[in-house]
């Protein structure tokens, strides 16, 4: 789309005026200078101020449907329940505030019960990645410390053989498991709570009594780092809650932008309804997608495993409004040949992050539904997911733009040689970004910490510009990484397990261009004198160690030294061209 596409007068106000009009003194999106960690800091001033009082508010409403899995359906109400019975399990436990609890599940409604079971009572709630290997999910709890783990059967079978290294580890709870466990620490979670379509036959009580304050800890959520082992993000109740105004505001500003008063909110009106097809283990499904729909009594629906003509169903079924997570799914809504054979009038928005996009797909998205606006926006691990957005038709104008920041968060471009010279609108440096979001610090990496987090900013690590507007365009990443389908590897982390193969001298992770994926990883290695490896071998030993998302789907062998700068750095540029010629 270009501008002269654009609705007629529109923008009908500035972004600044737009912010301005709906944070001002009594509105629903007013903002507050509040001090988190000794910095001033502007904040959502009628934001929830825990996770434990979102549940409270979610009862409210009562038998409207909040979770669908396959064919299970929990209400508000049942899942309240579900919860209270949970935490008051989890205290008789021994767990309260500060203690790590652990959850590592696929997408199931056991996820959302144990991870807001574990927040009411004051918990650091840890959630694992699901596809981790079993020595990756034995670091995730050691490093943490976790106290009590909530896991299902794949999980349990994965890490069964780790649980003796995990020496803080006092209970673990299995859920969805067919076979008796013989484990003095495992507990079945239907013994606790039932299955979910019994949930609404709980007992009928309150949470446990817990006082829990805006910046007291709520999570830890793992990122790999270019050191090669993954660090444990500390959040905030209110940096986890900030995206439920975050959203809501963005989504006000739309209709501010082409002239028009947003819809004041109906709790009796029709239901929202989401497709979730990102993992409650990201801080985008839990903290963007999850905690918003609990807190506004949206339906969320899950899928046992991404299927785009299942996807297909479940919109039509369940009149899905909000559809998308990364853009690989939003390209395979586009172009499934049979997306014509079903009803999916319904959307009303594709919307994704997580990994690089085409402009191209903005375009897509607006012909195939036409109903249905784009959306996208930038976040980190680090920043518990919203700091900017994109949608309607400020995306339409800058389909390559992340969006502006939200009122509440604010973005520099700084000269990455010094990290403190702010540079002009339209010069290329490092994104730094600061807003209530942005985490405490790395769990006990003290020295980590200090270098990403700087009096209240973030240090991204990402390389971008910003316009006199204040949109954001990223331009490169400045760490040595990519994205694949929205995964973040790290290439120190895979290069590491290949360099721990006796036949490995040097090696290298790229990226390979992948239209809907974003890039996939592929390796360059050499091999030592005399020493012999295949290509399956070394992609056998990958993942071995690491999560199959990891693993290169391609290893090229050079037959010397990989090719540096003076100063010693790989020219990894170089090396991405041998994967042109494949």
């Amino acid at each position: 789309m270009t501008t002269t596409d654009l609705p007629a007068g529109w923008p009908a106000m500035s972004i600044d005026q737009a912010h301005a009009a709906l944070t001002a003194p009594g509105t629903p999106f007013e903002m507050e200078d509040v001090m988190i960690r000794g910095v001033a800091t502007r904040a959502w001033k009628n934001l929830p101020p825990s996770l434990r009082s979102v549940v409270e508010m979610s009862r409210a409403h009562g038998d409207r449907i909040f979770l669908v899995y396959e064919d299970e359906r929990v209400s508000f109400e049942a899942f309240h329940r579900a919860v209270a019975a949970l935490a008051h399990q989890l205290q008789a436990d021994g767990i309260g505030k500060g203690d790590r609890v652990a959850v590592i599940m696929r997408n199931l409604p056991e996820w959302v019960v144990a991870f807001y079971a574990g927040a009411s009572l004051g918990a650091i709630v840890t959630p694992l990645n699901a596809w981790w290997t079993g020595p990756e999910l034995e670091y995730g709890l050691t490093d943490s410390g976790t106290k009590v783990v909530l896991m299902d059967a794949e999980r349990y079978e994965r890490l069964s053989e780790h649980l003796p290294n995990c020496a803080d580890l006092t209970k673990i709870y299995v859920s969805r498991v067919t076979d008796e466990i013989a484990h003095p620490m495992v507990t079945k979670l239907e013994d606790v709570i039932g299955s979910p379509v019994a949930w609404a036959s709980l007992p009928d009580q309150a949470l446990p009594a817990v006082d829990i304050l805006p910046d007291d800890d709520a999570t830890i959520f793992y990122t790999s780092g270019t050191t090669g082992r993954p660090k444990g993000a500390l959040a905030t109740q209110r940096g986890v809650n900030s995206n439920i105004l975050s959203a809501a505001c963005a989504g006000a500003r739309a209709f501010l932008r082409r002239g028009e008063m947003p819809p004041a909110p109906d709790p009796t009106g029709p239901q929202r309804a989401s497709l979730l097809s990102v993992p409650f283990f990201h801080v985008t499904g839990c903290f963007a997608v999850l905690n918003p729909s609990l807190a506004s009594g949206a339906k969320l629906v899950m899928m046992h495993r991404w299927d785009v003509v299942r996807a297909f169903e479940l919109i039509e079924r369940e009149r899905i409004q909000l559809a998308g997570g990364v853009p690989t799914i939003a390209w395979q809504l586009i172009e499934h040949p049979l997306r014509e054979k079903y009803d999916l009038s319904s959307l009303e928005s594709v919307s994704y992050g997580g990994a690089p996009s085409a402009p191209e797909l903005v375009r897509k998205i607006r012909e195939t539904f036409p109903k249905s606006a784009p959306g996208n926006g930038w976040g980190m691990t680090e920043t518990c997911a919203t700091v900017t957005t994109h949608g309607g038709e400020d995306y339409a104008n800058r389909p390559d733009s992340c969006g502006p920041a939200v009122p509440v968060a604010a973005l520099q471009i700084r000269d990455p040689a010094d990290g403190v010279t702010i540079l002009e609108p339209g010069q290329v440096g490092e994104l730094w970004a600061s807003g209530p979001m942005v985490v405490k610090a790395y769990w006990n990496k003290p020295e980590a910490t200090a270098q990403t987090f700087v009096e209240g900013w973030v240090r991204t690590g990402d390389l971008a510009r910003l316009d006199e507007e204040g949109f954001c365009f990223i331009i490169d990443r400045a760490k040595d990484m990519l994205i694949r389908g929205g995964e973040n590897i790290y290439c120190i982390e895979v290069e590491n397990v290949l360099y721990d193969h006796p036949a490995i001298m040097d090696a290298a992770l790229v990226g390979i261009p992948h239209r809907t994926l974003g890039e996939e990883p592929g390796a360059v290695v050499t091999l030592k004198p005399g020493a012999e490896a295949s290509e399956a071998e070394l992609r056998a030993h990958v993942a071995e160690r690491l999560a199959a998302f990891k693993v290169p789907v391609k290893i090229k062998f050079w037959h010397e030294t990989l090719p540096r700068n003076p100063n010693g750095k790989i020219l990894k540029n170089e090396l991405k061209k041998l994967f042109e010629e494949s």
